[in-house]
């Protein structure tokens, strides 16, 4: 049977259908910039070096994820975790943190971050921190160098310098390269790159304590009897002893402090400490030392003034003239412009001769005032006449009397 359709026909039909109203499912494939732009909200860009701040969002493994208000959540740079381990362990979710555009879009449409920065200001921190609590730390040992030990702590490089070490490990630096070092911080200085470290701060942290409490006792301008344990070119190592009665916090300890107490430290209660202190050469006499070894030597008993505490090192800066009267102090007095004295010439020099006018005084000939028919030894005793005096530089300037009396000369 035929049948034949008409637009009648044709009409009906699409009458029919939208009566039936039939459910039209239509698929989409939509892009993460498609469901942005529906929310209104368009993804930020990022360029190259950019300083972007954001916060983290999870840390797992080896990867750290950052919201940064782009499409995706920013991932930091692989091989900083290496760098830094430490530091992002701790990082939580939920912590604001600031970082560097290394890659301003990935395959996978992420942002690769540097934290670096952020790094390196949370461990300089860390040791900022450390100074302040007077904490202990361990690093490890590097490389030996000229004056310490090179030492490493997540990635960050600091020294130990040879006065810093205890006495087990003085003169073992080597022995400790590769191995954990138990050590606190003495010097912190973000704008040089420079962290110093202390060992001996930890391994003879007891006995340093007693030595800073004996110092409290220790009175600047005090005198003191000791004995010369070490020469230098540059002065003398004195040594005194300090009764441990003088110093009651050493002794007069109860309750848990006492108790905390090991037996060693206890036993030294009421021995006497001793205490090390350097006399400069400057300081050994009124006069010019030249060579300490031609005045002093080790095991010499001397009396000395304190002049400085460095209670951090537990040293003592000492003065063995300072017991005396400054011979200067008489010098406007006794040594007046144009007066006549006897001295003896102690040293001849392309610019002079010096002379001395008596214990701790010292003038000076210059060249251009000496007599060129004249020749000066050492011992020789000479007739001068002063010519001026600086009080503040402590210079005496002088003359040769002459029996015969040149041009030019008194």
């Amino acid at each position: 049977m035929a049948i034949k359709i008409t637009k009648k026909t044709v009409k009906a039909n699409v009458s029919g259908a939208l009566e039936e109203k039939p459910k039209v499912v239509v698929k989409m494939s939509l892009t993460m910039e498609d469901l942005l732009a529906r929310s209104g909200n368009k993804p930020k860009g990022f360029r190259r070096g950019e300083v972007v701040k954001g916060k983290v969002v999870e840390v797992t493994g080896r990867t750290v994820y950052i919201d940064i208000g782009g499409k995706a959540d920013a991932v930091v740079a692989d091989k900083e975790f290496s760098l830094s381990k430490d530091y992002f362990q701790a990082l939580k979710p939920g912590e604001d943190i600031t970082g560097v555009v290394l890659v301003s879009e990935n395959e996978a449409g992420q942002v690769i971050l540097s934290l670096r920065q952020a790094a390196a200001e949370s461990k300089w921190k860390k040791y900022e921190e450390a100074a302040q609590d007077d904490s202990i730390l361990t690093v490890k040992g590097k490389e030996v160098t000229k004056g310490g030990l090179l030492v490493e702590d997540d990635g960050v490089y600091g020294f130990i310098p040879s006065s810093q070490f205890g006495r087990e490990a003085e003169g073992q630096t080597v022995s400790l390269v590769g191995q954990p070092i138990r050590v606190k911080v003495v010097e912190v200085d973000r704008l040089a790159n420079r962290l110093v470290f202390s060992e001996r701060a930890v391994s003879e942290a007891e006995e340093i304590e007693s030595r800073k409490q004996a110092l409290s006792a220790v009175k600047v301008e005090g005198e003191y009897e000791g004995s010369v344990v070490g020469l230098v070119p540059f002065g003398v190592f004195v040594e005194i002893e300090l009764s441990n009665s003088s110093s009651p916090e050493v002794i007069k300890e109860s309750g848990e402090k006492a108790k905390s107490k090991t037996k060693k430290s206890m036993e030294r209660v009421g021995e006497p400490i001793k205490l090390e202190g350097l006399v400069h050469i400057s300081e050994i006499s009124w006069e010019k030392v030249d060579e300490v070894s031609k005045v002093l030597k080790e095991g010499d008993k001397v009396k000395v003034v304190v002049i400085g505490v460095d209670e951090e090192n537990g040293k003592l800066a000492l003065s063995m003239k300072r017991r005396q009267i400054d011979p200067w102090k008489v010098v406007a007095e006794k040594y007046q412009m144009e007066s006549k004295h006897v001295g003896e010439v102690t040293k001849v020099t392309p610019y002079g001769v010096l002379v001395k006018m008596e214990r701790g005084i010292e003038g000076l000939i210059h060249a251009s005032k000496m007599p060129v028919d004249r020749a000066f030894n050492v011992g020789d005793k000479v007739g001068v006449f002063v010519e001026s005096v600086d009080l503040d530089k402590r210079r005496l300037s002088l003359g040769v009397v002459l029996t015969e009396k040149p041009i030019g000369y008194k």
